[in-house]
């Protein structure tokens, strides 16, 4: 995983009643703000960027660590170049690990309620027992968010959100989608299956079609 990027902690300080913690620098800012910027991605700069998120998912879940809140204000690019997401290689790290938690291989229990509204799976929002799919769900949502620049469940009421989510209700409206190739859209069906045991894992999701 010589490609993987995570932000990676170097050392904790105690000085004087203070408790310092020094991580990498990364200076390119959040994915976020580079979707803003760009509003959308094509498919080929999507799906690069989706690998990295993926590759980074993989090597999380290979030791059993899951994330709970991926999302692109969690995704640091490594420059500030234009298109550094898919321009550059080892561009994204993944940051942000305050919600992550160690779980026992693919056993699933009730962890707590946690992550970011609009990338939770219905697993937690059911208080059913999740694990390492929790993450391959939020994966699903960045990508729908990459390919046409909105998410695929929105609400500003959270209990009509929450809804959706829980019934996997989103789809694929014209004209944005019109141009999105089938391969595409099959990867986050697999990723946003509302059973977690059917949906796709990180390893198998990097070897789909429209990854590979």
């Amino acid at each position: 995983f010589a490609f993987v990027r995570l932000v990676r902690l170097h050392e904790s300080i105690s000085e004087e009643g203070f408790h310092y913690l020094v991580f990498d620098l990364v200076t390119g800012g959040e994915l976020f703000e580079d979707i803003v910027a760009r509003e959308f991605y094509s498919e080929a700069d999507a799906s690069h960027c989706i690998q990295q998120v993926l590759e980074a998912v993989r090597h999380c879940h290979e030791g059993n660590i899951v994330h709970r809140d991926l999302k692109p204000e969690n995704l640091l690019l490594a420059s500030k170049t234009k298109g550094a997401a898919v321009k550059e290689t080892s561009a994204l790290e993944l940051a942000d690990f305050g919600l992550a938690i160690e779980v026992n291989g693919e056993q699933t229990q009730w962890y707590g309620f946690a992550g970011t509204p609009g990338y939770l799976s219905p697993e937690v929002l059911k208080k059913e027992p999740y694990g390492k799919p929790v993450d391959i769900w939020a994966c699903g949502v960045i990508l729908y968010i990459l390919l046409v620049g909105y998410p695929p469940f929105w609400d500003e009421d959270q209990h009509r959100l929450y809804n959706q989510i829980k019934a996997g209700a989103y789809d694929y409206p014209s004209p944005e989608w019109d141009t999105v190739t089938s391969e595409a859209k099959r990867l986050i069906d697999s990723m946003l299956n509302i059973n977690p045991s059917r949906r796709i894992s990180a390893a198998d999701a990097l070897k789909h079609p429209w990854i590979c």
